[in-house]
């Protein structure tokens, strides 16, 4: 039985600035280092991103094209609003500014510094 997503790849033409970045950003710790390029940092629920070399063609991703198209990252009600601002203070690009839901599930979608979409979401119930 498949018990979850242990990690999922990016490519990056810059993997040391973009492992840097998601350190900074989100707290997550670096957990492995090939001394090639290739880093696995690590969320504190377990999850992992796998930041890799990229073949050197740059490639943005639309909101609602075909493939992988975000990442989600849970967060806690108390952290959302400081995270939000955290975000903008660093100059990301902003695709949704945030959304709360009548269920009160808050939403901002945005881009790293490689413009892979991310968004927090806040699930006051899980699904």
């Amino acid at each position: 039985m498949i018990k979850g997503i242990e990690h999922i790849a990016v490519c990056s033409n810059d993997t040391k600035r973009l492992t840097d970045w998601y350190v900074k950003m989100f707290g997550w710790d670096i957990v492995y280092d090939n001394g090639k390029g290739t880093y696995f940092v690590k969320a504190a629920d377990g999850s992992m991103l796998e930041i890799m070399a990229a073949d050197g063609k740059d490639f943005t991703a639309e909101p609602n094209a075909g493939g992988l198209r975000h990442f989600a990252l849970s967060i806690d009600d108390d952290d959302f609003d400081v995270m939000v601002d955290k975000l903008k203070a660093e100059g990301v690009e902003v695709v949704t500014d945030v959304v709360v839901s009548p269920k009160g599930i808050k939403t901002f979608f945005f881009r790293d510094i490689d413009g892979n979409i991310f968004h927090l979401i806040y699930r006051p119930i899980a699904l």
